[in-house]
Parts: structure tokens; C-alpha cells; sequence
């Protein structure tokens, strides 16, 4: 595993805690949307508490570039938070990234340095303004309106994924019957590979999105936590049932063959199985937030 990757994985069997460099500091882990691939990225970051909001910084210990996360949440402020919590375990949230700028960010980013001088020492080490982002938490609690907007929008995503989908079907089948003379294979096979990854990624970053919004519903609607205990339990056979498709998917396009059934009939378990993942979603979510499930 990479360094990243190993305090993560630290991070996240002891409720929140590393040791190393690290011990004793407050850490969060943040996962954000690649801005050119979409693939969901993942970070480990030291924060502070300020009232009900988190401040990271993008320090990069000091180093001339912005951290890539950093990039990341400017062009899609949607930022998944991990932190230890007292019930003993790591738990999501869904929060929305806010760069904070002039005296409000100088005065936070001067209280961190107080607090670890390390921060200091990072500033005085480059050129560049050391951004202070603050990661508000979703709150299901406050505005009718909003979450009219979420149940929405969750609408949205399924219908784009179920677009994408079909897609992906359209292209498996195009690849499995030739594509035509004027289509050579290792093309087709090039592509399909380049819409397997599109629809891979974008799945995972709105799976890793809904386990931190999970997490508000969870608070506000007690109610639902059966649902979404099984919801948690789906995102995890989904990605497992991708994983199998790809396996599938780089047998039967490679050079000495494959099963095409079993690739059109692995297909068509992953697409039976989100649609029973998006049904069954739609119909409990959706009413809490006071949206109609689509007809």
C-alpha cells in the first residue's frame, strides 16, 4: 500500500486515530472527485473544529502546488468527511467545501499555526496563500427546501446512471457483434474500456457521496435505519458485482475469446441489480424528503 493509503487504512480500524507522525494530531480523512476523471480520490488531513463546520488546509506540507484534493473540491465542492466518533467506529458525512479568503481566512489559518507551528513553518516555506477550506456538514433538520432539492437531484443521478448503463449495454453489444468493418477491434475494445471506467467511477463517487449523506438522513429520520443499513449493504454488493463485470468484461474482448454469455448475462445481473438498488432507494428516501417518486 502506498503511505496515503496505510493511514488511511490506520485511520479507519482505530476510530479516527493514527500513530507516527501523526499521533495525538485531529485528522480527517476526505474523499473528492477527480476533476478530470471523476474516479474518487481519498486523503487523510489534519482539521480543526470551528463551531458546527470543519477547517482543513492545504498545506501540502509547504510545497510550491496545491494538494490535488484541494483542486479537486474547487471544481466539485461535494466532499465526503470520515472522522472517529463516540460511538467507537469511523463514521461518513456529506459536506460542502467553502474556501474561505482575506481576514477570516489569515485569522483561522494564524489560530491552526498557534495551535501546531508546523502550519506556521509550512506558510513561511512557499509563495503561494495556504487555503483554509471549511467543510459544512448536510443538515436535513433546517430548510424543507433543500432537501425538496436533494430528493430532486437524487432523481437525477439515478436517471444519468441509468443512461450511462444502457450506454454501456449499446457499446458491449456493438464490440460482441464486430462493430462493422469500419471499426477495428482493438478500437471498440479501447472505448468500451474508457465507458466501463466513466460508469465505474461515477458510480463509486455517488455511492461514497450517499454513505455520507446517509449518515444526516440517519440523524433526522431515525426511522429509516433499517433502509439504510440495507442501503450501505447494496453499495457493497454493487461493487463487488462491478468488480465481477470488468473480470467478465476482459475475457470475452480478449485476443483468444471468451464467454459472450456470460458476459451479456453478467451484464444484465448488474443491471437488474441497480435498478433494484435505485427502486428501492427512491421508495424510502424520497418521501422523507417530500419529493414524489418518479412515475
Amino acid at each position: 500500500m502506498s503511505w496515503n493509503e496505510r493511514i488511511i487504512k490506520e485511520f479507519r480500524e482505530n476510530n479516527g486515530k493514527v500513530g507516527g507522525m501523526f499521533e495525538g494530531a485531529p485528522m480527517v480523512v476526505l474523499t473528492t472527485a477527480g476533476r478530470r476523471t471523476g474516479k474518487p480520490h481519498t486523503n487523510p488531513a489534519i482539521y480543526l473544529r470551528d463551531g458546527g463546520r470543519y477547517l482543513v488546509f492545504a498545506s501540502n506540507l509547504g510545497n510550491p502546488e496545491h494538494p490535488d484534493w484541494f483542486h479537486n473540491l474547487v471544481a466539485s465542492p461535494q466532499v465526503t468527511l470520515e472522522i472517529g466518533t463516540d460511538e467507537g467506529r469511523v463514521k461518513p458525512f456529506a459536506t460542502r467545501a467553502v474556501v474561505l479568503e482575506g481576514e477570516e481566512r489569515d485569522r483561522l489559518y494564524e489560530l491552526q499555526s498557534t495551535i501546531s507551528p508546523a502550519f506556521r513553518e509550512y506558510q513561511e516555506k512557499t509563495t503561494r496563500v495556504i487555503p483554509v477550506v471549511a467543510l459544512h456538514p448536510l443538515d436535513l433538520s433546517t430548510d424543507n427546501e433543500r432537501n425538496k432539492m436533494i430528493g430532486r437531484q437524487l432523481i437525477i443521478h439515478h436517471n444519468e446512471l441509468r443512461t450511462e448503463l444502457a450506454e454501456l449495454r449499446a457499446a458491449v453489444e456493438a464490440a460482441l457483434d464486430g462493430g462493422g468493418a469500419d471499426r477495428p477491434a482493438a478500437d471498440l475494445t479501447r472505448q468500451l474500456h474508457r465507458r466501463c471506467l466513466t460508469f465505474c467511477y461515477g458510480l463509486q463517487m455517488h455511492h461514497t457521496r450517499e454513505d455520507g449523506s446517509f449518515t444526516a438522513f440517519e440523524q433526522q429520520f431515525p426511522h429509516l435505519a433499517p433502509a439504510i443499513t440495507r442501503l450501505r449493504e447494496e453499495h457493497k454488493v454493487v461493487e463487488q458485482a462491478l468488480a465481477r463485470l470488468e473480470e467478465v468484461l476482459e475475457r470475452a474482448l480478449a485476443a483468444e475469446g471468451g464467454d459472450v454469455a456470460e458476459l451479456r448475462a453478467e451484464l444484465d445481473r448488474a443491471i437488474n441489480g441497480l435498478e433494484e438498488h435505485f427502486a428501492y432507494e427512491e421508495e424510502h428516501l424520497l418521501p422523507a424528503l417530500d419529493v414524489p417518486r418518479p412515475s
